[in-house]
Formats: C-alpha cells, sequence, structure tokens
C-alpha cells in the first residue's frame, strides 16, 4: 500500500488534527471558576475559532500544481478537486459563524461543561461531509453520510434537559436511520445490477444497459428519496419544523445551511458521475423537477402561516433547498458553479438571521415573530442588519441573493427547463411576501413590551460581519461576474 496517498486527504487530516488538539485542550482546561475568576473552559471556544480558521486558510492554497487537478486515492474511493477544495472552504466558514454564535449560549451554566463536546461533536460532522463530497465509491459516500449524521443528532439533544431539544434529537436520529435504510437499499439494487459502486463504473455500465432498468430506476428512485431526506425536499420534509424548533437555536442554524448544503452537492456529484449519460437520466430529472416544484411551493404556502420564527425558517430553508436541487437539473458544469455560489450567498445570508435570532433569545427569551414587532425602536442595528440578510434570501436586488437565483435559474433554463425556471420565480415572489412580514414586525407594527435594548457579545458581532461582508463581496462578485460574461457574449 502506497501511503503517500493519504496526502490527497489534507483537508481530512488536518480536520482530524483540529478534532485531536481540541480534545486534548479540552482535558486541562478548568470547566469550572476558581477564586471567583471566570472558568477557562471560555477559552476552548477561541482556541476552536482560531484553530478552524488556520485549517480554512491552510486548505485554501494548494501545495503544488498538482493539487489543482483531479487526484484519486485507494483505487479511486477518494477524489480530490479545486471545486471540492471550495466547497469544503464555504462549510469551514459556515461552521466557524456557528462557533461564533454559540459562545454565549455556551456560557450558561448547564453548557459550560460541554462546549468542548460541542466543537469536537460538530467538527467530526463536517470531517464526515468531507468524505461525502470527495468520495467516488458508495461505500466512502456511506460512511461519511453516517458519520455527519449520527453526530447532529447529539447536536440537536444538546439541551437534553429541556424536553424540546430531547423530543427534536429522537425524531431525528428515528428518521435518519429510516431514510439512511432507503439510500442503502437503493444502493445495494444498483450494485446488484451493475456489480460495482464505483461512480464512474456505474455510468459505464447502465450506459450499454438494455435490461433490469426497472430495477434500476426503484434503486435511483430509493437513492433520492435518501438524499430528498437530508436536504429536506417535500415529501421528505417532515421532520423539519419540529427538529428546527426542538433545537437550540445554533444547532438549528448549522442545520439549515452546512448539513443541507453538503448534500445538495454530493446529490449533483453523484448524479453527474454515475447517471448523467445513462438511460436513466430523463428518470431522475423528471423526479427531481416534481421534486423541486413541491418543495418551493409547498414550503412558501406553510412558511406564511409560521408565527415562531424557528419553524418559519425552517419551511424558507425547505424552500431554499428546492432552489439549490434546481442547479442540479441537467447535471451541467454551469449548474455546478451555480450550485456552490448560491451555496456561499444562502449560507452568510440565512447564518446571519440566525444570529440575530439566537442573540435575541439569548437576551430575552423571544422567539416569535410577534415579539420583534417594534425591533427597530429599541435595536436598530440588529433591525438593519436582519434586513439585509432576509433581502438576500429573498433575492431582492442589488443584494447577493438575486444574483445566486439569477445564476441557478440560467443553469436551468439553458438546460432546458423553461417551465421549472417561471415555477421558480412565481415562488420567488411568493417568499418575498413573508420575509417582508418579519420587515414589517421590525419596523412599522408597535408593541407595548418590545425586545429590551441590548449590546451584543463580541464574538456575535464578529460572526456578524462575517455574515454581512460576505453578502455585500457576494453580491459584488455576482454583478463583476454577470457584467464580464455579458461583455465577452457581445464580443463574440
Amino acid at each position: 500500500m502506497d501511503y503517500s496517498q493519504f496526502l490527497f486527504m489534507r483537508e481530512e487530516l488536518s480536520l482530524l488534527a483540529v478534532i485531536l488538539i481540541i480534545f486534548i485542550a479540552d482535558l486541562f482546561m478548568s470547566k469550572e471558576p476558581r477564586d471567583g475568576k471566570p472558568a477557562q473552559g471560555s477559552s476552548i471556544g477561541i482556541v476552536a475559532c482560531i484553530l478552524l480558521g488556520i485549517h480554512t486558510l491552510a486548505n485554501l492554497v494548494p501545495f503544488c500544481e498538482d493539487m489543482k487537478i483531479e487526484q484519486t486515492a485507494f483505487g479511486g474511493m477518494y477524489v480530490h478537486t479545486a471545486m471540492m477544495t471550495i466547497v469544503k472552504s464555504v462549510l469551514n466558514v459556515g461552521t466557524l459563524v456557528v462557533f461564533l454564535m454559540a459562545n454565549g449560549w455556551l456560557q450558561r451554566a448547564e453548557n459550560r461543561v460541554k462546549q468542548g463536546e460541542f466543537y469536537i461533536i460538530t467538527l467530526f460532522t463536517v470531517l464526515g461531509m468531507y468524505f461525502m463530497i470527495s468520495s467516488g465509491h458508495f461505500l466512502m459516500f456511506f460512511i461519511g453520510l453516517e458519520l455527519a449524521s449520527v453526530p447532529l443528532a447529539a447536536l440537536i439533544a444538546f439541551d437534553k434537559w429541556r424536553y424540546e431539544s430531547a423530543e427534536a434529537g429522537a425524531k431525528f436520529i428515528l428518521l435518519a436511520l429510516f431514510s439512511s435504510a432507503l439510500l442503502l437499499y437503493g444502493v445495494s439494487l444498483i450494485y446488484g445490477i451493475t456489480g460495482t459502486l464505483y461512480f464512474g463504473q456505474i455510468g459505464a455500465i447502465l450506459t450499454g444497459l438494455s435490461d433490469n432498468l426497472l430495477l434500476a430506476v426503484l434503486g435511483l428512485t430509493l437513492f433520492i428519496a435518501g438524499m430528498g431526506f437530508k436536504i429536506s425536499l417535500v415529501p421528505f420534509h417532515l421532520w423539519t419544523a419540529d427538529t428546527y424548533e426542538g433545537a437550540p437555536t445554533v444547532v438549528t442554524g448549522y442545520l439549515s445551511v452546512v448539513s443541507k448544503g453538503s448534500a445538495a452537492f454530493v446529490l449533483m456529484t453523484v448524479l453527474m458521475k454515475a447517471f448523467a449519460d445513462t438511460t436513466l437520466s430523463s428518470q431522475w430529472n423528471i423526479g427531481l423537477f416534481w421534486l423541486i416544484v413541491a418543495s418551493i411551493t409547498i414550503a412558501n404556502i406553510f412558511a406564511i402561516q409560521q408565527k415562531n420564527l424557528k419553524r418559519f425558517m425552517a419551511f424558507s430553508a425547505i424552500s431554499q433547498a428546492g432552489y439549490l436541487v434546481l442547479a442540479v437539473m441537467g447535471g451541467t458544469a454551469q449548474g455546478m458553479t451555480a450550485l456552490v455560489y448560491y451555496l456561499l450567498v444562502y449560507m452568510v445570508a440565512d447564518l446571519g438571521v440566525f444570529a440575530i435570532l439566537n442573540v435575541v433569545e439569548q437576551k430575552s427569551g423571544k422567539i416569535c415573530m410577534d415579539d420583534y414587532n417594534g425591533l427597530y425602536e429599541t435595536n436598530p442595528k440588529l433591525a438593519f442588519l436582519m434586513t439585509l440578510c432576509l433581502f438576500s434570501l429573498a433575492g431582492i436586488p442589488p443584494f447577493a441573493g438575486m444574483f445566486s437565483k439569477f445564476f441557478v435559474f440560467m443553469a436551468a433554463f439553458n438546460a432546458g427547463y423553461q417551465w421549472l425556471v417561471l415555477i421558480a420565480l412565481v415562488n420567488t415572489v411568493i417568499s418575498l411576501y413573508y420575509y417582508l412580514l418579519i420587515v414589517k414586525a421590525m419596523y412599522i407594527n408597535k408593541s407595548d413590551s418590545p425586545v429590551p435594548a441590548f449590546k451584543s457579545d463580541a464574538y456575535t458581532k464578529i460572526a456578524l460581519v462575517i455574515c454581512i461582508a460576505g453578502v455585500v463581496l457576494a453580491g459584488i462578485i455576482g454583478v463583476a461576474y454577470n457584467y464580464i460574461d455579458t461583455f465577452a457574449y457581445g464580443m463574440e
């Protein structure tokens, strides 16, 4: 065995080193105050954020020119490309923002002794997503899927003395097991037909296959159903609202972006490598067509009726998942680029909203939409930042969300799905309405007992700066890319 192949896994090895350092540091840091001094355990958050930041920056710079091209290891089970490094870096940034958001919540008495556990468990889920993203084989994919899913249940039930959190964790793990069983059964059918679990070999075999297509279609259907649960696509979404409401707010933000984004990228990768140029191509495109229509339409209708903002953001996340999968249609390179850009923009905007929801909940205990009536009068800066993030999520120009939706729509349109793009455009208008309900509550509605004025902690301020800077910079990149692309098209 050539152990030099492990060098291709530099992101995974680097993240594993970060986990081990945090684990060792947590062992030697005091969790309880001594002699009237604050607990040193709070420093573990600073250590986790610094290490994750170093890890992200180090892996954005290739060690050599060979790392810029596709590399495989372990017989093709592990694949490394520059695009995968970018996606992993996006997930790192999202996780870093979640760590910053979580600091105030972890300083509470009941959570102080569990700070190290939170960071380690979260990073293990990221490690599982890394394996999913770089998998070239269904066995590697499934190992990564389970490594990412099982610790998520622990995060959701992290407030174990709170009934809602424990209930949400139980619901998630049971449904996750059921969806994994469906997915694994679908993979077993595909293996039975093709005799291989390598994505590339499956595509080559299915291209020349003329019989047993019914089993192949069934296997692909079960695989997409299992992934639909991870991404929260309708009708596999029923767990989402209850889990998001019961989980701690910082974990809800992590679920809505980081977990969902990695699953969407992996779905596109598998479909492009294993099923894009086969006789099943039309089947999975038709299936995704109706899943997207159902997700963005039903989620928008239910979001309008929500009063609890965590449930509201749950249905918003289901709708946004439909737009993410819209980029998958056709399995084109343009769609892949649009998906990664959409994931980046959605991540910073959505986490910006959750950062504000989290700090308001920690300071006032309020989480319903009516509780935000008159927020602009008491906390104008938070209201303004919330508005920017909501406008980006809604796709209002000139915010980054408008360009992310535009690129996704163009990718689907060029792939031949004009009617699907039209339906998505109509639903974008509907989503604008329910996002503006929060803006209306903050700026127009009056309240006799508004959220009191308060100052956010330094960690939350840094998280919000990262999110707002991401929204602004991603918007500038979108404008520049659109201008250059239009200019180049005119010169042809």
